[in-house]
């Protein structure tokens, strides 16, 4: 069984088991998170498609690390200007370990 989930303003296919990378949510390492949003569940006979959620489908996952991604290097420059600039980023995520699919 299969679902795909709506969080962090992207979608995800995700099975039970599977060990996902979402945008960070709140809550400590070993919480328990309920997702509401699923556009979609599979698996079964025929995929269940919501307009725009599956009513009454919840995803539930733990969280297993809080932690941020690998830096990238964003730079800026103006030709014959002298304008130079370097700026690093490294987004926070939650890696989530998803438990169960309810439909």
């Amino acid at each position: 069984m299969y679902a795909v989930i709506a969080t962090g303003g992207k979608q995800y296919k995700v099975s039970e088991g599977d060990i996902v990378r979402v945008e960070k949510l709140d809550g400590d390492v070993g919480t328990k998170v309920e997702i509401q949003d699923v556009l979609m569940v599979g698996g079964g006979d025929a995929p269940t498609i919501g307009a725009p959620i599956v009513e009454k489908a919840t995803v539930t996952g733990e969280i297993v690390e809080q932690d941020r991604g690998k830096k990238i290097l964003v730079f800026k420059k103006k030709k014959r200007k002298g304008y130079k600039k370097l700026q690093g980023h490294r987004q926070s995520y939650t890696a989530l370990k998803i438990a169960k699919i309810k439909a």
